[in-house]
């Protein structure tokens, strides 16, 4: 590659990602004006115009917050590499320290410190602005910096150790340390999800068991039903900090566990809980998280094998501005040039801001399967409930409770929903066969 291609790429791929977020949300934006208070014939009866209207200025204010936000981002992101602020941060770290753990460590603190910085006047105005004054925020100011101070001490628990294991094997490793910190990753990825119910959520949330008989002992019924073993029904005080709502299980093994947003419980009937816990369970039955996991890892590993040979080539560096020493090797009968060890950890960094612009079309395919999962967990519902109806009252309450948009348009939903639209959840349900 030549001396700058890396670069060239990470540019253009940036401005296109960029131009395509902004290209999306626009045309989200002109289709809730021509059509935010339209009332869909599926909806009559449960929704009004006045609803629909006030969910698309909810939508709207968002928006108006994002554009700016997503403006001085990418600016910010070219800043960051055409100024040279991680080489510089890189050299003043190896000068100051002369410890490569430690300058990896601190590199990547230092390296997303203006990302996180120029986030945090947008989270406090979504949160202390626009979700207060749509009643959804109950959130103070003291919960929400302790939130967000519990987050990073979180981060820097879980991510430092992996940083430092990294670099070890960049050093010592350099041929084949892709293989071990793909395992590495998959064991501990698995393990976080294990201790996630007992010793991360509870950090954040208190988790009581459900003790509303009526709706514990239908639970309950629909958990021997499908065979889940679980430590119990939880329900979450996430009306402390939102209005909002969810239900999910989480974790593995005997950890499992339904968790219930206390909101939720506000919003539904009992018939409309257990049908959308069934959804839930349908994730379970039909091994949607087994078949996730197991796309996953080879995609972790095949990514790293890429990453590995990437951090050998001089070019990603000096394309960013760094200047590492080389060697040369015999590849059969042509000499290369390969980059030393010592720097592969800024390598890997590199490689991650090269591929971040991609992310769009990583969630095009990944959007894919989980709706088709979604829809094939709706039908698990109403199968095994019996009926469809409940579920879609449910989807139908929850969409309005959330100010969820009921219409967005084809393009974007297949870019930016994980989830089916409500209309064509509903309307798959239809077919489904149960009343």
């Amino acid at each position: 590659m030549s001396g700058k291609a890396f670069l060239l790429v990470f540019i253009l791929a940036s401005s296109l990602s960029f131009l395509l977020e902004e290209a999306l949300e626009l045309l989200d934006f002109k289709s809730r004006k021509k059509n935010g208070g339209t009332v869909p014939k599926e909806l009559f009866g449960y929704v009004d115009s006045k609803l629909l209207k006030k969910t698309a200025a909810y939508e709207d204010e968002n928006y108006r917050l994002s554009v700016p936000a997503r403006i001085l981002s990418f600016i910010l992101s070219l800043v960051l590499v055409l100024s040279g602020y991680y080489v510089a941060v890189y050299r003043q770290l190896s000068l100051a320290t002369g410890n490569i753990y430690l300058t990896a460590i601190l590199f990547f603190l230092l390296a997303s410190l203006p990302e996180t910085l120029l986030s945090i006047p947008f989270a406090f105005k979504r949160e202390f602005d626009i979700e207060r004054r749509y009643g959804f925020s109950n959130m103070t100011l003291g919960m929400w910096i302790l939130d967000g101070l519990k987050a990073l001490v979180l981060e820097l628990v879980i991510f430092c150790p992996l940083i430092l294991l990294a670099v070890f094997l960049l050093l010592y490793l350099p041929g084949g340390w892709w293989i071990l910190l793909s395992a590495v990753y998959i064991a501990f990825s698995l393990a976080l999800g294990f201790l996630y119910p007992v010793l991360i959520a509870p950090i954040f949330n208190k988790f009581t068991p459900l003790e509303m008989q009526e709706l514990k002992g239908r639970l309950e019924a629909l958990l021997d039903k499908t065979g889940f073993q679980s430590q119990g029904i939880f329900v979450m005080d996430a009306s402390r900090r939102s209005r909002h709502s969810n239900a999910y299980f989480t974790g593995f093994g005997k950890n499992k566990r339904v968790v219930l947003f206390d909101t939720l419980l506000d919003q539904l009937s009992v018939d409309e809980t257990e049908s959308v816990l069934a959804h839930e369970l349908g994730h379970y039955k039909l091994n949607h998280v087994i078949r996730r996991l197991a796309a996953a890892i080879p995609l972790t590993v095949l990514f790293l094998l890429a990453v590995s040979m990437a951090v050998k080539i001089p070019s990603l560096y000096t394309s960013f501005g760094f200047a590492p020493e080389t060697s040369i090797v015999l590849d059969g009968e042509r000499r290369a040039e390969t980059v030393l060890p010592y720097i592969h950890f800024i390598g890997v960094f590199l490689c991650g801001l090269v591929a971040a612009p991609f992310s769009p079309l990583f969630s095009l395919v990944s959007n894919f399967f989980s709706r088709r999962d979604e829809f094939q967990a709706d039908a698990f519902s109403a199968e095994t409930c019996g009926r469809s109806r409940s579920l879609v009252t449910a989807l139908i309450k929850l969409h309005k409770e959330n100010l969820s948009e009921l219409t967005p348009p084809k393009l974007y939903s297949v870019f930016k929903y994980s989830h089916p639209p409500l209309l064509e959840r509903i309307r798959a349900l239809g077919k489904a066969g149960q009343p």
